[in-house]
């Protein structure tokens, strides 16, 4: 069985320490991050209308690492801290910040969890807006700071065969599939990290499965005996 990785370079080591006994492995990142200039950033949250009365900072990813300073700055005491994601909470705690609450999939998991506004949110260009428009609503005053964006890679024709030829590829963001859909094989497996994602790739590929974290055993289990 051959195994596809496309995170970015440096991000898949998790994966292929869980994969790699398992069946043969193959990383081919299928985007790049770039980041806003940080002092850049610094100045936009200074400059936003309620800084230095925030009530609450979401954080969606841990690629925002090096704007959490600057956005710390915009807060009023007290505040709470909310994150997307197991990465996001384990970087804002090497931060010092201390998470009040976390969702485990998409960003406007943690709606029911705002209720003091106004809210500065660092987050990914173009990014999902679900959760803005659930606080704006609410009339709890969102602001959007984005951070950085994920941009596609140009692939060359090895690594398209490289994934051409893999019986399962995971798949880590909407971002991502963008590149691969036209790619991975209709009876090849993606294996993918939360629900934003699935939905995403659901649309136009059947076998896809949520096999990350705490849910890689059983996406296995089931990827091994379909895989012939």
């Amino acid at each position: 069985m051959l195994v596809a990785l496309t995170r970015e370079r440096g991000r898949n080591e998790e994966l292929r320490r869980l994969v790699a006994r398992l069946a043969d492995v193959v990383e081919t990142p299928l985007t790049m991050t770039t980041f806003r200039d940080p002092h850049v950033v610094g100045e936009e949250i200074r400059e936003s209308p309620h800084f230095g009365s925030y009530c609450s900072l979401v954080v969606t990813s841990a690629r925002a690492q090096s704007y959490v300073g600057s956005a710390l700055e915009a807060m009023m005491n007290p505040y709470e801290v909310l994150s997307v994601g197991s990465a996001t909470t384990e970087m804002l705690a090497r931060e010092r910040v201390s998470v009040t609450h976390e969702s485990s999939g998409l960003a406007l998991g943690l709606a029911s969890f705002i209720t003091r506004g106004p809210v500065l949110v660092l987050g990914a260009v173009g990014g999902r807006d679900e959760l803005l428009a659930d606080l704006t609503k609410r009339q709890l005053h969102p602001v959007l700071v984005e951070c950085y964006e994920t941009v596609p890679v140009e692939l060359d024709d090895e690594a398209r065969q490289r994934v051409r030829r893999a019986d399962v590829v995971f798949i880590g963001a909407p971002s991502a599939w963008r590149v691969a859909r036209t790619l991975v094989p209709q009876n090849a497996w993606v294996l993918v990290p939360g629900a934003t994602t699935l939905e995403f790739v659901r649309a136009d590929h059947e076998r896809v499965l949520l096999g990350w974290g705490e849910q890689f055993d059983a996406a296995w289990e089931h990827v091994g005996a379909s895989v012939i």
